[in-house]
């Protein structure tokens, strides 16, 4: 007596299906959780004040790049780490040489490199010379002897009698100063971890083929 077993549907077929979708499903989910990761870090950098430049250091990857994977990963970077992890952590922030932090004032103006202005550059772009003004209570003073132009900088007084001179703070002197918190992004990488299961399930149970 013989006896013959067809197996219908294909169970062989079936199990590659079901792991062609697996495979399709987690790496779309990888895929769609780096894209978000990134515009909400990307949004939270802008909504900050921070600047679309620094917003779109952001990037962000899919691995394998090619073809699907079970094990897919997204990773998401920041091409100013530093930069990013200073207004995302707040630090605490001391001059190097363990003297004093120059911060301008608005009568300093903006360095020509942009960002901030350093005493030095100061004095070489006014050609006025700073002045140290230790003060017991509050911050000490780098000032200068100039005036007022109309932007409210600190220029050299083109007068001979010397109207409209004044004592003018430039930079106030401080030992250290915290780097205010404007960033907080394991707030939303843990959002986006937290839909990742959900997101593969969802593009799994889309993705099958029924045999």
């Amino acid at each position: 007596m013989k006896l013959r077993l067809d197996v219908d549907p294909d169970l062989v077929a079936m199990m590659q299906a079901e792991i062609n979708a697996g495979e399709k499903a987690v790496t779309g989910a990888m895929r769609e959780a780096g894209v978000d990761l990134k515009t909400a870090w990307r949004d939270q950098i802008t909504g900050a004040g921070l600047g679309r430049r620094l917003a779109n250091s952001i990037r962000n990857a899919t691995y394998p790049k090619a073809g699907e994977s079970l094990n897919a990963t997204a990773l998401v970077w920041s091409k100013a780490p530093v930069i990013i992890g200073a207004h995302n952590a707040g630090p605490l922030i001391r001059s190097r040489d363990g003297f004093w932090l120059a911060i301008p004032t608005e009568a300093a103006g903006k360095s020509l490199r942009g960002g901030r202005i350093n005493p030095g550059e100061w004095e070489r772009r006014t050609g006025l010379r700073l002045r140290f003004v230790y003060r017991r209570h509050g911050s000490s003073l780098l000032v200068a002897e100039g005036r007022l132009n109309t932007k409210g900088r600190a220029v050299a007084s083109r007068s001979k009698t010397g109207r409209g001179r004044a004592t003018l703070p430039i930079f106030l002197l401080v030992p250290q100063v915290r780097l205010p918190k404007r960033l907080d992004l394991a707030q939303d990488a843990e959002r986006t971890t937290d839909a990742v299961p959900g997101r593969i399930v969802g593009n799994w149970v889309e993705g099958r083929t029924i045999l």
